[in-house]
């Protein structure tokens, strides 16, 4: 049944099946259909607050909805950025099967034409929708979600009173930017004491460090401000007690090593849904199993956003949707409490590439590091104007850092295994230990096996995804699915030692396919970057050398880029002859951009960097004076001076 047939049928339920009734505590206008508010704040994970973390202040209006309602203690977003997260949200939609993974898209992606942004359900069948007001989606809107969205935009301006509303209210006061102040900052008293904040083992512990904590508290504290005001507006016009108000964070972060990484302090997010009092039957279909007040710790993650909503507003979610609602009348509450997994994805991020991918299970934790050589701290200019990182950096350094500090500035392991409750902050990878070899097994097999059911499109590097399956990113990925199997397999021979894998490696690097070349030198790079062995066998065997120096005359710009970086990482040639001359080669932004993300890591490549002149790069366009490239062009003539 397509989405259309679908809308049809929920409005022909809805007009039959709601009936206007007074209910006890009912509010001074009576629907028949709940209202749903969303209260989205940027960039803060739930360690922030007190009511999900020791570590976090008190924010007295959510506690409020919390004890009028349910908290999900477990809840995340799929994606560590906003644009990614924010189009999971309105899509319901996993961001790598329908191409919205990258954050600043050079494309809109387009969706399949059985999926919308769930909004248009919803005005459909006769819900008010609204935005306040950032939208930042990386997919086209194939029907118009909202009735309006913009800095004005309110349920207010719904045509009745009793026209049901879906609104999304977004507040920025706890977004990264609040925490790009200058040195005269540092002056001003905080609010939450400096001395009391706790600190991850990963941040070095200086009084810069804790006063961007303590000051990064005092936002939330804002942030619970602007909620109160919202329900006591709702209050204020008899709305409260017929709307369900979602109240979370649009991903995690925002103190270093959260926001754009694919640990906890990027994922975990708070929320908190107050269920209404004339609503309240619309929870559970056996409401002594979910109690008002208490928690649930059952996972759910942004896909499951969309139905849930949908659900509660008596319809039926399409086909088309990778999530399963988690509240609502047909809802088991302890079926919702029995789920245990989430899956996320960590892609572009402005300049910044990067390609992991994660599944939790229960309390452990499994993230595949597709581009490993390259660390965490690979340069983004708008991560790079809070002290704090500079700070972090400055240390490294100087050599000041203790070893699970300076794990942000070496090379990643191809995989990660974490206990998340013994290692809330992921900085012991438990990957190598044998006594979790069969946990690691399972959990490596259950992430591919959702990579493959998806269709991951970015076993497709963005340029040639650009070139090949924008026009219809969920088609292509199901026409090419064996090619995607195909690289995925490629790509884990990282996974092996050298001595397994080389003539697959070899193999594959003489492919005729410039994709399979590309995820074989990109492998290579992946097994030898942080293990001195394997860097030492690769080094000593003349044929692979041969072959990866035949690689960097590939004629695709890339695959070449790829073979001169495996070189450095062994010490064997200087790459940037071959890096500027596959610059002034590219076919497209994509291309270059990827080019450059190479020439960051190579400036700062730890042990041995290779410095680039900013002016040396020719690329055969003009760049965007304020773009993404550059962005990296900036960067290499700043590092220069």
């Amino acid at each position: 049944m397509n989405s259309n047939t679908n809308s049809r049928w929920a409005i022909l339920y809805l007009a039959v099946a709601w009936t206007a009734t007074t209910m006890p505590g009912a509010a001074d206008t009576i629907q028949t259909r709940p209202n749903i508010l969303w209260i989205m704040s940027e960039d803060n994970s739930k360690h922030y607050l007190k009511h999900f973390d020791d570590g976090g202040v008190e924010t007295p209006a959510i506690e409020a909805m919390a004890a009028h309602g349910l908290t999900f203690t477990r809840a995340f977003s799929n994606a560590p950025v906003c644009s990614v997260a924010r189009t999971t949200l309105i899509t319901g939609c996993y961001g790598p099967r329908v191409g919205t993974q990258y954050h600043r898209r050079m494309e809109l992606s387009p969706l399949n034409t059985d999926i919308q942004m769930f909004p248009a359900y919803l005005r459909e069948a006769g819900y008010y929708t609204s935005n306040n007001s950032k939208e930042d989606y990386n997919a086209t809107k194939e029907s118009d979600p909202w009735d309006e969205s913009g800095r004005k935009a309110s349920w207010k301006n719904r045509p009745t009173p009793e026209t049901p509303f879906f609104h999304v209210q977004t507040y920025t006061d706890s977004h990264e930017s609040s925490l790009h102040f200058g040195e005269d900052q540092l002056a001003k008293p905080t609010k939450t004491d400096p001395d009391t904040v706790p600190i991850k083992q990963y941040l070095p512990d200086t009084a810069l460090v804790r006063f961007t904590e303590a000051y990064y508290r005092d936002r939330m504290r804002i942030i619970d401000l602007r909620v109160a005001d919202l329900l006591d507006r709702l209050k204020a016009e008899g709305q409260l007690e017929n709307t369900f108000v979602f109240y979370f964070g649009d991903h995690g972060g925002v103190l270093p090593r959260s926001k754009g990484y694919l640990y906890e302090s990027g994922l975990h997010v708070p929320l908190v849904v107050r269920v209404p009092d004339n609503f309240q039957h619309l929870v559970a279909a056996d409401a002594s199993k979910q109690r008002m007040g208490s928690s649930v710790s059952g996972f759910v993650s942004f896909i499951d956003f969309a139905p849930t909503v949908l659900t509660l507003a008596g319809l039926t979610p399409p086909n088309g949707l990778d999530g399963s609602a988690f509240l609502g009348q047909t809802i088991d509450p302890s079926e919702v409490e029995q789920r245990d997994r989430t899956f996320s994805y960590a892609d572009r991020f402005d300049a910044k590439y990067d390609f992991a991918r994660a599944i939790r299970i229960g309390d452990w934790k499994y993230i595949r590091f597709f581009q490993s050589h390259q660390p965490d701290s690979l340069r983004n200019n708008y991560r790079m104007r809070m002290l704090a990182y500079q700070e972090w950096q400055r240390l490294h350094q100087k050599g000041e850092l203790s070893d699970a500090q300076d794990l942000f500035f070496r090379p990643r392991p191809v995989e990660a295994l974490y206990n998340v409750i013994s290692d809330p902050d992921e900085v012991r990878n438990l990957a190598g230990d044998n006594d979790q070899a069969g946990r690691l097994a399972t959990m490596r097999q259950s992430l591919e096996a959702q990579m493959r059911e998806i269709n991951d499109l970015s076993m497709f590097p963005e340029f040639a995804f650009l070139e090949s399956a924008i026009e219809d990113p969920i088609g292509w990925g199901r026409t090419y699915e064996g090619q995607i199997t195909n690289y995925l397999r490629v790509a884990n021979l990282a996974l092996a030692p050298l001595a397994e894998t080389r003539a697959a490696l070899m193999s594959s690097m003489n492919s005729g396919d410039p994709l399979e070349r590309y995820w074989a030198i990109l492998a290579l790079s992946n097994r030898v970057g942080s293990n001195p062995s394997e860097s030492a066998l690769a080094e000593n065997d003349p044929t692979l050398v041969k072959l990866l120096r035949r690689r960097t005359l590939d004629p695709h710009p890339v695959v070449a880029g790829r073979a001169s970086e495996a070189l450095a990482i062994l010490h064997l040639d200087d790459p940037r002859p071959v890096m500027y001359d596959s610059l002034a080669r590219v076919r497209s932004r994509a291309e270059a951009l990827q080019l450059l993300n190479m020439t960051a890591y190579l400036h700062e490549m730890p042990g041995a960097p290779y410095p680039f002149d900013a002016g040396k790069i020719e690329l055969p366009f003009e760049p965007k004076p304020k773009g993404e490239i550059m962005r990296r062009l900036e960067f290499l003539a700043l590092a220069d001076e």
